[in-house]
């Protein structure tokens, strides 16, 4: 075919030629060109391309531009106070002085950025995944060999790289399903109804995306607690779903009340469909944890009223106060009898990143969902298939919290040491906390009966919130930037959670280690006293 040197065409070669050599000589090489058609060349003279510096494009993205729903979306754990905490952490790695030598940032639930130690055996598990070549090491416990070998053969060609069933890999479902039997004392568990997911948020977010629809009055209502973890407000503002707000019982060690549940409900049905009740037990950002009378009830509503309950239990190893046990929804709503078992949809939520495990960056969690319509289990199938798979790393670490070592084998003694270890101590820092700030004058703060919060309340002088206001800030997010301003302490102010108005609160994570958590409640219990004096 008469292919020329480098394999071009004869004919585009000499084109090529005469093309080059017009441009060494100066001059614009002759060829076809389309009528109207402009080019740009690199090889053009730079006083050939005329450009106006001043012009710029209109950009196509936005404020104004950009999806409304998104800009909606606030999430106070990250937000100002935090990127202002960043800010701050700079300056001092430059040098700059402060009243301080370093941000302890109390805003977020981060067990092991705390210095938590890991759990060793779900490391062991999860390293071994990774690198199996570590199976043939003697290092390593023949317990966490057997489970590590297990995963793998779950894995496409062996391999911790490789992607998953879009519900998770089989047989760490298999395994969750046995620990909610155990967990539950026998109430059946069908592992076809697990989906493990990126964290427990992943499976929120995709549930709700499921279950909002509508427009106008019958676009879908979601109740939630106030306060409460503000994934939840995110989510549904993302969504274009109608947050509506039932308030926990402050008075009542942040209780839930029904009758509440029944005045929030009645209240929005006049401007949506309410069909989604959101609970979180233990509670996020409050401590509280529901006793089973409180389940029953919520439940019994959330039949009576036809709504899909979503039960976020991510603290249900987090139980410190005496007289206080954890009692799963799916457990009750069972030993209430087969009317409500085989009609209440029901979705609950489980994660590695709290409990004992602090293990937050693997992204592990899972949810059960039961009574689901079989054709909408496909479409949530369909929904998750989107996102291919969680991490199959978060999904190996997922398989450890429901498969832990057992009596009998190598690894349980270490590991129930560790584990032990790790909540007892949350335990005492629970009771340390809520002791230490009752004792300040102008706080008060309720037993932290579980998950790893405090969530005081403060009592902000008039003058303050003046001041508030005129820097447009709320008066609790003003209190907690003078907070992080003077002594570096770095909590969240409680109108990111949603409060009743008037009052005013912070959550503050209990997870320092103990010393460390001393000398930031007595640096908080300095500042609140001269913030008292200052502006009373």
């Amino acid at each position: 075919c008469g292919r020329g040197p480098g394999g071009c065409r004869g004919g585009r070669t000499d084109m090529a030629l005469r093309c080059a050599a017009s441009l060494a000589a100066g001059r614009q090489p002759r060829g076809p060109r389309r009528e109207g058609a402009m080019r740009w060349s690199s090889a053009a003279k730079p006083s050939a391309v005329k450009i106006n510096e001043k012009a710029s494009r209109e950009k196509i993205l936005t404020l104004e531009s950009m999806n409304p729903q998104v800009k909606a979306v606030e999430y106070a754990v990250r937000g100002p106070i935090v990127l202002k905490a960043g800010e701050i952490e700079k300056e001092l790695r430059k040098g700059i002085k402060k009243p301080f030598t370093e941000v302890i940032k109390a805003n977020i639930g981060d067990a092991h950025a705390m210095g938590q130690r890991p759990i060793t055996f779900l490391r062991q598990v999860v390293a071994l995944c990774t690198y199996p070549n570590l199976l043939d090491s003697p290092s390593f416990p023949e317990d966490a060999k057997k489970r590590a070998r297990r995963i793998l053969q779950g894995c496409g060609g062996n391999s911790l790289g490789s992607y998953t069933a879009s519900q998770g890999i089989n047989c760490i479902r298999e395994d969750v399903a046995s620990y909610i039997e155990r967990r539950d004392g026998g109430v059946p568990a069908d592992p076809d109804n697990i989906y493990l997911t990126t964290g427990a948020s992943d499976g929120i977010s995709a549930i709700l995306k499921i279950l909002i629809s509508g427009g106008g009055k019958s676009r879908t209502g979601v109740m939630i607690p106030i306060p409460q973890y503000p994934l939840y407000s995110a989510a549904i503002s993302e969504l274009g779903a109608i947050q509506v707000n039932y308030y926990l019982d402050e008075e009542n060690c942040w209780a839930l009340n029904v009758n509440e549940l029944r005045r929030a409900l009645n209240e929005a049905k006049a401007y949506c469909n309410p069909k989604v009740l959101c609970i979180i037990n233990p509670g996020n950002p409050t401590g509280q944890v529901q006793n089973r009378k409180c389940i029953e009830d919520v439940i019994h509503f959330a039949w009576e009223e036809k709504l899909f309950l979503l039960a976020d239990e991510v603290y249900q190893d987090n139980v410190y106060s005496e007289g206080c046990q954890f009692h799963s929804f799916k457990k009750i709503l069972y030993e209430m009898g087969p009317e409500y078992y085989n009609n209440v949809e029901l979705a609950s939520f489980h994660s590695t990143s709290k409990g004992y495990m602090g293990e937050c960056g693997y992204r592990g969690g899972y949810m059960e969902v039961i009574n689901l319509h079989p054709e909408i289990k496909g479409q949530l199938v369909k929904l998750l298939s989107v996102r291919l798979c969680p991490p199959v790393s978060g999904q190996a670490a997922m398989d450890i919290v429901v498969n832990p070592p057992v009596p009998g084998e190598e690894s349980y003694a270490q590991f129930i040491k560790e584990k032990e270890s790790v909540l007892n101590n949350l335990a005492k820092k629970a009771k340390l906390t809520e002791d230490m700030f009752n004792k300040i004058p102008g706080i008060h703060c309720n037993p932290l009966q579980g998950a790893m919060y405090a969530f005081p309340r403060i009592f902000i002088p008039s003058k303050a919130i003046e001041e508030a206001k005129a820097h447009k800030m709320a008066p609790d997010m003003f209190y907690c930037m003078k907070l992080l301003e003077e002594t570096g302490i770095c909590v969240v102010p409680g109108s990111g959670f949603g409060q009743r108005e008037g009052t005013y609160h912070f959550r503050m994570t209990i997870l320092p280690p103990v010393e460390k958590l001393k000398i930031l409640l007595e640096k908080v219990k300095d500042f609140h006293i001269k913030f008292l004096e200052k502006y009373a």
